[in-house]
């Protein structure tokens, strides 16, 4: 797959024949009442490429149904070619540069990137608490958005990241209204285990939270402090993740609105879980985010991201 010359980014039934594949390794499964290997191809003439038939429900179907491909008329290929680009870049991948590489229109091209993000999001209900016995959890929160500098009379707005990333693992983000100690607080307490250690900065909304955990270690960044206890108690892992997600943001996408930031961050959250130095390339991180578009189908009316409910 990491090749760009690769027939499955540049043949439309390669690509069904590579997704039916990677997602029916035992078989058709039918999305309507889930039975496995219990369909028939259905042949003719006027047939649609790739469509099948269940035998238990006798409901007709294709690989896309229930997926964020699903009723698209884009070819699958520049679904799976815009994919790869995506997760092979580093900092990410605008929609004008993927517009003008597979020749589509900038609106398609923008919503094709947002359905991808949209597979990326990990699902609310297979979620885990980050952290356990003996890990640490790292929390921090920045700001994003577009800089006063050379600005006369309008200063454009900030929005509130609040990350946590376990250290050596795996990073949550998500965009919140204002750091307070409600939302943070609620946070922590919904995807940290109790019993992690954490690590903050000096800032006084951690210092209530910090006796629910095992153990509490910060760093006062004003002072110019960080790392003690011998390179132990540090933020770097949080801070290195928002280096990268603020350099994607501000050198590919430029300009981020509040109601898809939460989309932009689950991009930058698949991409450093699943790193190099985790043990996965451009084509390992491709075939991870080929295999979580199931069930995650995304309307137009739904590119905010805001009216997720798996």
């Amino acid at each position: 797959m990491s090749s760009l010359t690769n027939p499955i980014f540049h043949d439309a039934d390669k690509a069904r024949e590579y997704l039916e594949a990677m997602l029916w390794p035992k078989g058709a499964i039918c999305p309507k009442c889930e039975a496995v290997d219990c369909a028939t191809k259905v042949q003719g003439k006027t047939a649609r490429a790739g469509l099948y038939m269940c035998n238990a429900c006798r409901k007709q179907f294709t690989v896309t149904v229930n997926t964020i491909y699903e009723r698209s008329h884009i070819p699958l290929n520049k679904w799976l070619f815009a994919t790869f680009l995506m997760c092979a870049s580093k900092k990410g991948m605008s929609a004008h540069q993927i517009s003008r590489m597979l020749e589509l229109p900038y609106k398609t091209s923008w919503f094709m990137c947002h359905r991808i993000r949209y597979g990326m999001k990990e699902k609310k209900k297979v979620l885990s608490p980050l952290g356990g016995k003996n890990k640490v959890v790292e929390c921090d929160e920045s700001y994003v958005g577009g800089k006063a500098r050379n600005r006369k009379n309008y200063v454009p707005p900030k929005y509130a990241v609040f990350g946590l990333v376990e250290r050596g693992g795996k990073v949550r983000s998500q965009h919140i209204e204002s750091v307070t100690g409600n939302n943070i607080g609620r946070i922590m307490r919904e995807q940290i285990d109790s019993a992690s250690f954490i690590m903050t900065d000096e800032a006084p909304v951690y210092k209530t939270f910090g006796e629910e955990f095992a153990g509490h270690g910060s760093v006062n960044h004003s002072k110019e402090e960080y790392a003690k206890l011998g390179g132990f108690i540090h933020t770097n892992s949080i801070e290195n993740f928002f280096s990268l997600m603020k350099r994607a943001i501000v050198g590919v996408y430029h300009s981020v609105s509040p109601q898809h930031l939460n989309l932009y961050l689950a991009e930058r959250d698949f991409v450093f879980n699943h790193r190099s130095k985790l043990g996965f390339d451009d084509a390992a991180r491709t075939t991870m985010a080929l295999k979580s578009i199931v069930g995650k189908r995304l309307t137009y009316r739904r590119t905010d991201g805001q009216t997720e409910t798996a």
